[in-house]
């Protein structure tokens, strides 16, 4: 099949590139418009345009679709297929051709921007990705096929996303097969156990240690793509990039502290007080240095006070 192809950021890209290397030919691209970046704020364009031209791809980064439906009526196509665009797409465009999302949840379980994060979020342990027919409605399109994706204990946003994004590709494929065969199936969602996500912003990655500690760890699985989780010591913001709940015996004889974001250990380990267990940081880094392991980190850094800042 001939297809025009929506994406933007990682996970689009492994299905771009899966599309790429299959059977079908993608005819161009659609993705973001260049964001200002860095100190300069430069211009940088996303990674999925340089992917899609290194193939010959034309790339197309409307600002606007509405404003451009003649351009997509004279490209020749077959299907539009969308994964994590970013943007809602018209209903004139969607009146053009038949299109179907690769979206990293088991709808109608987070609909939205943010599924991946709200899993890990959440401390799910199953999540999943279906393929779906998109419609002007927030991710509430009838379901071609799903599987589910085991969430390891050890996941982060960094290892499920590439997971999610190879099954997804995986489905997508063998429901352009079937679309091509005339054997696809479709599934309406069950709108009554619909839930939604919403974006996520660097102010949400602050840690509040009046939670659990295996909630502030969950936060920091979710977050380690970005905007990273982080709090603050002596006017200091440290990124946390890599923490669990310590439940070792010499994590909980310290446990008989009643202040939540004490730090009670920069000895080799960085442990802080929750309200329910021990927070500790395996990965952290200051304010312009370098991303480091615990004990690497304690070695240099000087702590003006052992309360996190409230």
């Amino acid at each position: 099949m001939k297809i025009l192809f929506f994406g933007t950021p990682i996970f689009a890209e492994i299905v771009l590139e899966k599309l790429i290397n299959s059977t079908h030919k993608v005819v161009a691209v659609v993705c973001q418009t260049d964001k200002p970046a860095g100190r300069g704020n430069k211009l940088v364009s996303p990674h999925i345009k340089s992917l899609a031209e290194a193939h010959n791809i034309p790339v197309f980064q409307f600002e606007k679709l509405s404003q451009h439906l003649e351009q997509f009526k004279q490209i020749d196509c077959d299907i539009f297929v969308t994964a994590s665009y970013g943007k809602i797409l018209p209903k004139a465009l969607l009146d053009l051709k038949l299109c179907i999302n690769v979206h990293p949840s088991l709808l109608p379980k987070y609909r939205g921007a943010t599924p991946i994060q709200s899993a890990l979020l959440n401390g799910d342990t199953i999540t999943g990705v279906s393929i779906m027919k998109t419609e002007v409605g927030m991710d509430d399109g009838d379901i071609f096929s799903q599987q589910k994706v085991e969430i390891l204990p050890d996941d982060d946003y960094n290892t499920l996303l590439p997971k999610l994004a190879e099954v997804g590709s995986k489905l997508l494929l063998e429901t352009l097969a079937k679309l091509e065969n005339g054997t696809a199936k479709r599934t309406p969602q069950d709108s009554l156990k619909a839930t939604f996500v919403k974006p996520i912003y660097k102010e949400d990655g602050l840690l509040d240690f009046s939670q659990s500690a295996q909630k502030l760890v969950n936060k920091v699985r979710a977050f380690v793509g970005g905007p990273v989780a982080y709090f603050f010591v002596g006017g200091e913001r440290i990124k946390v990039f890599k923490a669990k709940s310590a439940e070792d015996e010499f994590a909980k004889k310290l446990q008989g502290s009643t202040v939540f974001g004490e730090i009670l250990c920069t000895k080799k380990r960085f442990l802080i007080n929750t309200q329910n267990g021990i927070f500790e940081i395996l990965k952290c880094q200051s304010a312009g240095g370098k991303i480091l392991d615990a004990s690497s980190f304690l070695n240099g850094f000087h702590f003006t006070k052992m309360v996190v800042d409230v």
